[in-house]
Order: C-alpha cells, then structure tokens, then sequence
C-alpha cells in the first residue's frame, strides 16, 4: 500500500474508500475521501484493502525542500509574515484536529495563485492558535512589521488565527503609523477542506497590500462566495460569525474597499491615508494591566474589586452605556483609586452617551470616559496604549487616532 493507492479501510464497524496520503506518523493512515476530506485512522486497528494502485501520482512530502522565488524587478515586494491560526494550519492525524504547522514559505507552495503577483519574501514572528495570542506578541510583530518596512517592503500580510485578529489588527493600528499597506488575513476553514477560503482571502490580501492605501486592514470573504475580499479598517472590524466565510463585519459603516477576486481589481469606498503621507514610526509600549468587564443583569458586583487594582477597565454596558445603579459606587471607588474606567455598549451600532438618563450622569459624576461609538475590544486595546503613551488619557481615548471613532452615528444603507 502506498500513497496514490485506492483503498477501503474497515474500522469500528465503518468503511472509508478513498486515495491514500502521505502521513505524518508511521502509526496513522491518512486517506482522502471523495468528498475532498481528509481523515486519519489508526493502522493498528483497521483493515485495510487495496482496491486499485497507483490512481493518482501522490509525492511524499520532502521536508527538507525550501521555495524558491525568483525576483522581478517590476514587481513590488510583500512580506509575508506568520502569526499562525487556521490560514496556516493543517490536520494532525494523531488527533483529527487542526494544528498550525505552515510557515511563511509554505504559504507560497500551497498557493501557487500568488505567482507573478509580486515579490515575497517573509518570516515567522509565531506558530501558534490565535486564542494563545498576547500583548507581547503585537509588540514582537510590531517590530517585526517595522523591520520589514525598513528594508524596502511594498506592503505587509500578517497571516493570522480570525478568532482575535481584530485584537492585533488593532493593535498594530495604534503601535504604527505605515507609508504601506499593512494587510491582516486569515481562513475560517482549513486548506485540506473543499470550502477553505484560504486562497481567495490570501490572494485579495497580496492585492490589498500592493494597492495605494496605507492603513491597517483586515482581507476576508465579502461574501459565502469566492468572488470578493472585503478589506475592514482594523479598528473597526469584528467578527460576527463563527464559521461563515464572510464572518468579518465593518460595524457602523462600510468596509474600507473590496478585491475583485478574478479581476484583482481594488476599490475604496471611503477616505483613506495613501502610500507616503506618513514617515514609519513605531510606538508600542502597552499598559497590560487593563482588562474588559461585561456587564449583565444580576451579575455579581463584588467582580469589580477583582479589577481595583488594574490601571484600566473598559466596561461593555447596555444601551447608551449603562450598568445597575449599585454598581456606581463601586466604580467611583475604582476612579478615586486611579484606575481609568472607560464605557462603552453592548450594541453593535450607536454611540455611548451618558447624558441622557441620571444613571449616565451618575457615571459621568463618577469619573467614567464615554467611549464613544469604539467596539469593546478596539477599547481595550486602545486603553492599553494610550495608558503607556498619552499624558492626557480622556482626551485621547474620546480622539480618533486609527479610524476608531466615526464622527457620528447615523444609517449607511
């Protein structure tokens, strides 16, 4: 039996027809089904029948091969920088689960649609599951980002888990000011499944990336179909959906632009700083002792004295930015002690506003920053970098500084 072979596999009472794969391990056998899945079975208990050989040409995989990219000098140069997370990942068949195990050059040989697009050269700051992302890795990639663009870099793509991509986009959106595109982008579904969007989001990236705007932006699935990328400003993107393609969302607006998939053409709908207004520069100290407290009906208020001794707290309130009036206290206490306490709300759309019934004024009495029309998250990271950076910190967190605030709140569509 060897790879390439079609094969029925009996195991547990279950039959599995397909072609065998290259395996990891010597113990499991990886066989692709019609379908286009992959699935793993343990050697030592199944039975295995050859039904046909060598159906397909099936290579082992060479792990010692490397890619070569032969450099144009009339196209751009983008790096490819790797965090991790699904984009980046592929099935360990000890487990059925998905592992990230691609780095940056593998990128390139899986999607050979990058091909003559541009230049690449690119790097690993992580290999790791974005729900392992931390403050200290945005500051590494910071670095790593920065580095990049010193040394001629076109544009960026950071391949990232979705899960807390808006975090680190936003993240990165306040450490840098960038002469070039800073693209973030990643896959809801992994390369071995037939519906992965691995490919299309990272080709609309690359496209973003060569493109005129120099912001922060997230490249994901505009729709459940292949045919656009939509590009997010990075502080005010969120992920909406758990496994859709088009999980990313702009909230309070439109996306920043889209990318043609079959064309490549991109389009902005909006302003946006262009290639060379701003020189580089890098500023990514953070205040990490910040967290985010979700308020809700009858919960317990004696969580906040987890939280006294934070220099920040961003609470997600109701409505207007409200939380029960026992809980004002509290708060006061926490303000009086130096702790910043900034507000903002549960819904999607709509800014905080404090003024209108006396549980708001009452917040604002107690030294509360309305957090304007910020997402929850967005406010967290923010708060954490105007806390190590800003002398005014009130001033500064209620000023859009990366596109994070919109100048009002009223319908788009």
């Amino acid at each position: 039996m060897n790879p390439g072979d079609r094969v029925r596999v009996k195991r547990a009472g279950q039959d599995h027809e397909g072609i065998v794969m290259p395996s990891s391990t010597a113990t499991h056998l990886v066989v692709k089904l019609e379908s286009g899945y992959n699935v793993g079975v343990d050697r030592a208990a199944a039975t295995v029948e050859v039904l046909e050989a060598d159906v397909y040409d099936v290579a082992e995989s060479d792990t010692e091969e490397t890619s070569t990219v032969e450099f144009d000098a009339d196209l751009p140069t983008i790096s490819l920088l790797t965090t991790g997370g699904t984009i980046a990942s592929t099935v360990d068949y000890r487990t059925g689960a998905v592992t990230a195990q691609f780095d940056a050059e593998d990128v390139l040989r899986a999607v050979p649609e990058l091909a003559g697009m541009a230049n690449y050269r690119g790097r690993v700051v992580r290999n790791i599951l974005s729900e392992n992302m931390t403050p200290g890795v945005w500051q590494d990639l910071a670095a790593e980002i920065e580095a990049e663009i010193e040394a001629g870099a076109d544009g960026i793509v950071v391949m990232h888990g979705t899960d807390t991509m808006q975090y680190t986009a936003s993240a990165i959106s306040f450490m840098l000011d960038t002469p070039v595109p800073i693209v973030f982008t990643g896959s809801q579904r992994s390369a071995d499944r037939p519906s992965s969007d691995n490919v299309v989001n990272v080709v609309g990236a690359v496209q973003a990336a060569k493109a005129d705007a120099a912001e922060v932006m997230i490249a994901m699935h505009a729709t459940e179909s292949d045919d656009r990328v939509a590009l997010h400003r990075g502080t005010r993107a969120r992920k909406n959906h758990t496994s859709r393609r088009d999980a990313f969302e702009t909230v309070g607006g439109e996306p920043l632009g889209h990318v043609d998939y079959e064309t490549g053409e991109v389009t902005f709908d909006g302003p946006y700083r262009k290639r060379g207004e701003q020189e580089l520069s890098v500023t990514s100290a953070l205040e990490t002792e910040v967290e985010l407290v979700k308020f809700t009906p009858g919960m317990d208020q004696t969580c906040l004295s987890m939280v006294r001794e934070k220099e920040g707290v961003v609470i997600e309130g109701t409505g207007l930015g409200h939380v029960h009036t026992d809980m004002i206290e509290q708060i006061d206490e926490l303000t009086d002690r130096g702790t910043t306490v900034v507000m903002t709300s549960q819904c999607l759309e709509g800014r905080v506003c404090d003024r209108v019934y006396d549980t708001g004024r009452d917040l604002l009495e107690a030294g509360v920053i309305e957090g304007e029309d910020m997402l929850p998250g967005t406010a967290l990271v923010k708060l954490m970098w105007v806390l190590a950076n800003r002398a005014d910190v009130e001033s500064a967190m209620q000023t859009s500084l990366a596109g994070e605030l919109t100048d009002r709140s009223v319908p788009w569509i």
